[in-house]
């Protein structure tokens, strides 16, 4: 089975075909990257701009590269929820009119559970069950991946996600937008251990995140060095918080494998991709002798392939839409 794939939850365009739910046939993400680091940040109205004006031609390349017409295609999947409510809709829209044209399934895809799918395009043996961690820029989550389309949250955010705590404590350091894939390159040219900084928890709810306490103490951090003349060893600072964010996401979520009896374990999303969580989930799960998978960089951060994925599941599950589907800024992955 063939599916077309559109994800335009943030700030990449992108289409993809995928055969099965777990053959890439193509890939196509138009990036606003450059555009949105003129501000330090994602501009909503932009980025809504942005995708009006490239997702036809991106998905008549990933078409053209996958070597088939629109009406070869036996399903249209796209993004529905979470994400910016007005880039959500481009896509949505988008993905309803060609569905409407050519009289194909129209299936609704979660962005979570995209990420999630994105570790079946890399690793045909990875079936459910098994226990995730999701992190981006907009989620923290540990996820029991129950069934394909059967899913439990048992640890989220309070306030900030990972992603977004990251490219706040980048910005107040000064580096540019993503701020994340910065701090994470400046933290590998020093080592943790210069500054102490807090380690977040919520009392009562062992599997649950908040980083807000986190990335306010790196804030103080800056701005007392800045209003006192006083040094600051910013790589060391950025290796600090990202080893200390590191721990946090792959403690609870070897505590929460250990509780729940899991030996599979999956990360998946944007934050994914940076280098000390990746190498202290592998230290760690080699301890415990559980296996790990980590989608490859290509697939950790946004993208339509993920959706084609886990779209061949629901639609295998029944779980399709008809003209009436509409976005959702913010949706529960157990929906």
């Amino acid at each position: 089975m063939k599916i077309l794939a559109i994800e335009s939850s943030c700030d990449e365009t992108a289409a993809a075909l995928v055969e099965d739910g777990r053959t890439v046939l193509s890939s196509v993400i138009y990036s606003q990257i450059e555009e949105h680091r003129l501000y330090g940040g994602v501009v909503p109205e932009i980025a809504s701009r942005r995708h009006t004006e490239q997702i036809a031609q991106v998905t008549r390349r990933a078409l053209e590269q996958g070597g088939i017409s629109l009406s070869q295609t036996d399903a249209i999947a796209v993004t529905f929820a979470p994400g910016l409510i007005g880039a959500l809709l481009v896509g949505v829209n988008f993905a309803k009119g060609l569905a409407l044209a050519t009289g194909k399934p129209l299936i609704p895809v979660h962005h979570i559970r995209g990420h999630i799918a994105a570790c079946y395009l890399a690793h045909p043996d990875l079936k459910p069950p098994f226990l995730c961690l999701v992190v981006s820029g907009g989620h923290s989550h540990i996820v029991e991946v129950l069934d394909y389309t059967y899913f439990r949250v048992i640890g989220r955010t309070w306030d900030d996600a990972a992603g977004e705590a990251f490219d706040k404590a980048a910005r107040v350091m000064g580096l540019s937008y993503p701020g994340g894939v910065q701090l994470d390159k400046l933290a590998a040219t020093s080592r943790p251990g210069t500054y102490s900084l807090p380690t977040p928890k919520v009392e009562g709810h062992p599997y649950d995140f908040s980083f807000s306490g986190l990335k306010t103490a790196v804030v103080n951090l800056v701005h007392n060095a800045n209003q006192k003349g006083e040094p600051l060893d910013k790589a060391a600072l950025a290796a600090d918080f990202a080893e200390t964010v590191a721990q946090v996401l792959s403690s609870r979520l070897m505590a929460a494998a250990k509780e729940l009896g899991y030996r599979t374990l999956v990360c998946s999303g944007g934050v994914s991709a940076n280098s000390q969580l990746r190498a202290k989930l592998k230290e760690k799960a080699a301890k415990a002798g559980t296996s790990l998978y980590l989608p490859p960089l290509s697939l950790c951060g946004d993208n339509a392939a993920m959706i084609g994925s886990q779209a061949y599941y629901e639609y295998l599950a029944g779980n399709l839409a008809g003209m009436e589907l509409n976005a959702r800024a913010s949706l529960d992955v157990s929906r």
